[in-house]
C-alpha cells in the first residue's frame, strides 16, 4: 500500500484510509474476480495446476493492464511506475489463483489409460 500511495499520480485524496475501507465492496469485488476467472478457466478446460496458472496469468495481465492503461490515460491516479507494478502484481495474483482453481477442477477428473 505505501508503494502504491508513493507512486500515485497527481490526484489528491484518492486512497481512503485503512479505517475507512468498505469492506463489503471489497469483499465482493474479489469474490466476482474470483468467480471471473474461474468462469474463464473452466471454459478454457483448465483442469491442472500448470494450465490454471497459465490461463491465469493471462487473463490476469490482459484486464488490468486493459484497465490501468485506461485509468492512465484519463485520470491522475497512478504514476507509469505505479501502473507498472500494479499491472506485475495482478499478472502474479491471477497467475497463483489459476493454478487453485485450475487444480480444483482437475481435482475431480478420472484420468483414463
Amino acid at each position: 500500500m505505501d508503494f502504491m500511495t508513493n507512486n500515485g499520480g497527481t490526484a489528491t485524496g484518492v486512497m481512503k484510509a485503512q479505517g475507512d475501507m468498505i469492506w463489503w465492496a471489497l469483499i465482493l469485488g474479489n469474490l466476482l474476480s474470483g468467480f471471473a476467472l474461474a468462469y474463464v478457466l473452466s471454459k478454457a478446460g483448465a483442469t491442472s495446476v500448470t494450465a490454471g496458472a497459465t490461463v491465469g496469468a493471462v487473463f490476469g495481465l490482459l484486464v488490468c493492464a486493459a484497465f490501468d492503461f485506461t485509468m492512465y490515460g484519463t485520470s491522475n491516479i497512478m504514476s507509469m511506475k505505479g501502473m507498472a507494478a500494479d499491472i506485475c502484481a495482478s499478472t502474479v495474483m491471477s497467475a497463483i489463483v489459476g493454478a487453485i482453481v485450475g487444480g480444483v477442477l482437475g481435482s475431480g477428473r478420472k484420468v483414463v489409460a
